[in-house]
């Protein structure tokens, strides 16, 4: 492991196994079957593991999207071109995207960041490493350099929503080109034949699907990424939003806040950022699983379980903001239930056994 992944992984608590226990028998006393609520108990429980405390608040909540451009795009693998991704992040600042309106409903903020566009857009957030990647079927999509900034960067805006009291984090991308990139990585990462992992994005034609399977295998053979180096494989073939992404996720651990995981980008990011920083998969919740094909393998190799099946693919962080409003669901019952000690029922217990 790289320096200074290696100083990050160490500076990570583990999950704090007693403020589980405790939300857990919470859980268990509140008057209702054992796991009624399933997978958002689980949650809940994670969550307060992640803060330390079973008082789960999610009261201030943030959707960090950050946007950057691909130069795979060059290779014919989108349907839209590059402009496309400062015209949406215009669009998200000025609170009109798709995650915006959703976002309004969960009473999210929603901030877009720029890591690498082609295009300045007033009023986006400037953490730019770059104009646009390089393009990957031709050479490394970016310098060491660039990347570790992008993921220092990442670091820098969870410290900063630690600091304006975020108590959840969202993670959101808009790049077009960005399937390209996250299923190079992810075929990469996961030993899987190109074609397996490739999805058609935004709704390629079957000529498409193919300009982006070669484009996607070009670039693997023309750059030859390290597999057992996540940092290798991200500088060759990933974006500037995938790196800050990274680094996201490592600064949330690193700064004890739970960070959703939206779709299939994102789900990327956060499978490079465990590879370089095992530790910091302790503040990481699945929203959902992505329509992309690849996506339910991401979530497994994480050992992460998704709680939404909507085949949705559509970024920007959307997936991953569906999941708060059924956090604030369980966490009404989780505040609000009787116990059964109130109740003079006798609690549950587990009984074990066979199945039918």
């Amino acid at each position: 492991m790289r320096e200074p992944f290696l100083t990050w992984n160490a500076r990570i608590a583990p999950q704090d196994a007693a403020a589980m226990a405790r939300a857990k028998a919470h859980w268990d006393g509140v008057a209702k079957p054992l796991d009624g609520l399933g997978k958002l108990e689980t949650a809940v429980v994670r969550i307060a593991g992640v803060t330390g405390s079973e008082r789960v608040s999610l009261d201030r909540r943030t959707v960090l999207v950050l946007c950057a451009d691909n130069g795979i795009v060059k290779e014919g693998v989108t349907q839209t071109d590059a402009s496309v991704t400062a015209t949406m992040a215009r669009r998200i600042f000025e609170h009109r995207s798709s995650v915006c309106l959703m976002a309004k409903t969960a009473r999210a903020e929603v901030i877009p960041v720029d890591l690498g566009m082609l295009t300045r857009v007033e009023g986006v957030r400037d953490l730019s490493v770059g104009n646009g990647t390089g393009n990957m079927a031709e050479g490394p999509a970016m310098t060491e350099a660039q990347a570790m900034k992008a993921i220092e960067n990442g670091i820098l805006l969870a410290r900063e929503r630690r600091a304006a009291g975020d108590s959840i984090l969202v993670t959101g991308e808009m790049g077009i080109g960005n399937t390209s990139t996250s299923s190079a990585i992810a075929a990469v990462l996961l030993d899987l034949p190109v074609r397996t992992v490739t999805g058609r994005g935004a709704g390629l034609s079957d000529a498409g699907l193919l300009r982006k399977c070669a484009a996607i295998q070009k670039a693997i053979d023309v750059n030859k990424p390290d597999p057992k180096d996540a940092f290798d494989v991200l500088v060759k073939l990933g974006g500037f939003d995938l790196a800050g992404l990274t680094g996201l996720y490592i600064g949330a651990a690193l700064e004890r806040i739970p960070i959703l995981i939206d779709g299939l980008p994102s789900s990327v990011a956060a499978l490079v950022a465990a590879r370089l920083v095992p530790n910091c998969k302790t503040a990481m919740l699945a929203s959902h699983c992505s329509k992309e094909p690849v996506a339910q393998a991401i979530l497994k190799e994480l050992g992460l379980d998704p709680v939404l099946y909507a085949d949705m693919k559509l970024g920007e962080g959307t997936g991953a903001v569906c999941m708060l409003p059924l956090l604030d669901m369980a966490l009404a019952v989780y505040d609000g239930s009787v116990s059964f000690s109130e109740t003079g029922i006798a609690q549950y217990t587990p009984q074990g056994g066979a199945s039918c």
